[in-house]
């Protein structure tokens, strides 16, 4: 049985954020869900341009975990739009 997840300090988005290809209607298209964790610390490394020690530093979790999320969310977001899937950014943090 896997552990449980450990709380993670992300910031909260105002709501459910979707992307998606032009053209096609979101009824018909797969989506791929990028977890809060996630997308938080791509928002870090990526945008803010921390780097992995600090970025973990800010969401209270090791660098390792950190370069996990950021490994996970990327392959995800990647496969989304060469697969011309939807992207779902989860507003809440499970467990």
């Amino acid at each position: 049985m896997p552990r449980c997840k450990k709380k993670r300090c992300c910031r909260r988005l105002d709501n459910e954020r979707i992307f998606k290809p032009i053209g096609i209607p979101l009824k018909q298209l797969e989506m791929v869900g990028i977890e809060l964790d996630e997308f938080e610390a791509i928002r870090l490394c990526d945008l803010e341009g921390m780097s992995q020690i600090e970025a973990g530093e800010q969401m209270q979790i090791s660098r390792g975990t950190v370069q996990r999320l950021l490994q996970s969310g990327r392959k995800k977001i990647a496969y989304a739009l060469l697969n011309l899937h939807g992207i779902n950014i989860k507003n809440k943090q499970e467990g």
